[in-house]
């Protein structure tokens, strides 16, 4: 279902893209991302959120405390790599349209 669903955004982007100009393109594709990113960044990336920084002070953490962050990393990791490839799209869109 997310699979047809993202192949019609891009087909439509595609379509879209098509009859703009390439400042335009550029533009859409930027604001696309932008919109999109703070999300993914607060998500995904933020260390607090990612339960790295109790590791990054030192804190002692017992096995049970590492298996639990290791299972919310696996859960995080499923749940942002579509978005992460989402955005990794928008950039190469971008790209593309500045050429």
């Amino acid at each position: 279902m997310r699979t047809v669903a993202l192949s019609l955004f891009v087909l439509w982007t595609l379509t879209l893209a098509g009859c703009q100009s390439k400042a335009a393109k550029v533009k859409q594709f930027q604001d696309q991302y932008n919109a999109e990113y703070p999300a993914y960044a607060k998500d995904c990336i933020d260390r607090v959120t990612a339960g790295s920084s109790a590791l990054l002070t030192g804190e002692q953490l017992t096995p049970e405390q590492i298996a639990a962050l290791e299972a919310k990393k696996k859960e995080r990791d499923a749940r942002c790599k579509p978005v992460a490839d989402r955005l990794a799209q928008i950039q190469t869109e971008i790209i593309a349209a500045q050429q």
